[in-house]
């Protein structure tokens, strides 16, 4: 190469350095961009998204393209330097050359390019999509051969290279993305998206109405009295038993029972054929699955069962979607219904309300992996049945028993949260 004008060997140089620098970057581009974002594109037609897909889907051949391409640069850009410089400074180049070349790969062929691919990489994966392509059907001998020895190697630790890269979500990582999504995703949407990723793990008992609380139609009542409550109530679905709640023999829909009402005759044969069989589900139930099985079977209300056939409750197609959007009720005292604020900025809660409706009426953030009521939770934290006027603090909650009632807490006061002070502060 003595015979190579300088001029020749620089403008080489030059050409293999950027060389250098499009395999580098574009392979921490074709390795960092969002693989659901090239699937979201190649839907919609875009044919460099198809073949950086299609690149994508055998990772090791393509990085033995990148690798195979970017090392034979490096190695040609580092003897022709060498070549340049020994005939520029006799032997003293071969040095210099080194030194030299080796910090403007560093800095031009490797951090900047990388670091741009990183920030940008869907701009670069993209265009280099159009050159690997063809570039990989030319070179794919060498690059077979590259792969066979080191997917043998691969083999011996237990890796199959073939199968591709892995890139299913998990349910906590497809939350965080939700999440992290910004404005792209508006806040209200963000919330109901995670509260539906949120449905396996609430199950029924979670949601439901308490038996004790619920409002149905006793057949051995009289039928004036059943009249009046049919009148009054502000339920859509009613459970009909007879003589206790346990005895369930059909759910009423006040729609079906209105022309009874102005009737003279109001029996209890009629309610009963007017009632639709009961719909029992198991405790234990996610919410998603009940949701799941509200659609098959046509239902809209459930009662809960224990074990032992137990009833324990009842919920509803509502109860479900709220947890989902949130409150929804047009009537304006079932939504604070066991809840009153007060002036000094407390709220006097009724002990029997569930924690997850608490937390979701006044926004507070007590913990939903335990009891499941207020009162509940107050029990589990004293250990015993407190006193009146007790006052105990969970979750930073300041919360202060006002009311107890046989082996229950009634009526609770709960305080706004206090923030958390940093240690140096609790020190001093």
């Amino acid at each position: 190469m003595d015979d190579v004008p300088l001029s020749v060997l620089v403008a080489a140089l030059v050409l293999l350095v950027l060389l250098s620098a499009f395999f580098s970057g574009s392979e921490t581009g074709l390795m960092t961009v969002n693989r659901y974002r090239l699937r979201s594109l190649a839907r919609a037609g875009h044919r460099g998204a198809r073949r950086a897909l299609a690149l994508l889907e055998r990772p090791d051949r393509l990085i033995g393209l990148i690798l195979l391409g970017n090392n034979f640069v490096n190695i040609l850009a580092s003897a022709i330097a060498t070549v340049l410089f020994v005939r520029l400074l006799g032997q003293a180049g071969i040095a210099v050359a080194t030194a030299l070349l080796t910090l403007v790969i560093l800095i031009f062929a490797e951090v900047t390019p990388k670091t741009l691919a990183a920030l940008r990489p869907e701009r670069i994966a993209l265009p280099a999509a159009w050159i690997y392509q063809p570039l990989l059907r030319l070179l794919y001998p060498l690059v077979w051969l590259l792969n066979l020895v080191a997917n043998s190697l691969l083999r011996l630790a237990g890796i199959r290279p073939e199968e591709g890269v892995q890139e299913t979500l998990s349910r906590e990582e497809l939350r965080t993305l939700m999440m992290e999504a910004g404005a792209m995703i508006p806040e209200s949407h963000q919330s109901m998206l995670v509260n539906l990723l949120d449905l396996e793990k609430i199950r029924v008992e979670d949601v439901m109405v308490p038996r004790n609380e619920i409002v149905g139609v006793d057949l051995t009542d009289d039928m004036e009295e059943v009249r009046k409550l049919l009148i009054r109530t502000p339920y859509t679905r009613l459970p009909l038993y007879e003589s206790s709640i346990d005895q369930v023999v059909g759910i009423l829909h006040t729609r079906h029972i209105l022309p009874l009402l102005h009737d003279a005759e109001l029996t209890p044969e009629r309610l009963r054929a007017a009632a639709h069989e009961p719909y029992f589900v198991p405790e234990g139930t996610s919410l998603l699955t009940q949701l799941l099985n509200f659609q098959r079977a046509g239902r809209r209300t459930a009662l809960v069962v224990d074990e032992y056939g137990d009833l324990l409750g009842m919920v509803t197609l509502e109860d479900i979607l709220e947890e989902v959007v949130g409150e929804f009720t047009t009537d304006p005292s079932a939504l604070h219904k066991g809840i009153l604020p007060q002036e000094d900025g407390s709220w006097l809660v009724d002990g029997s309300l569930s924690v997850r409706e608490l937390n979701r009426a006044l926004g507070l953030q007590l913990p939903t992996d335990g009891p499941r009521t207020l009162n509940g939770l107050i029990l589990e934290h004293m250990e015993r049945i407190p006193e009146p006027g007790t006052s105990l603090l969970i979750a930073h909650y300041p919360i202060e028993v006002v009311q107890v009632k046989g082996h229950a807490v009634r009526t609770a006061r709960i305080r706004p949260r206090l923030e958390r002070r940093p240690a140096r502060d609790r020190d001093t």
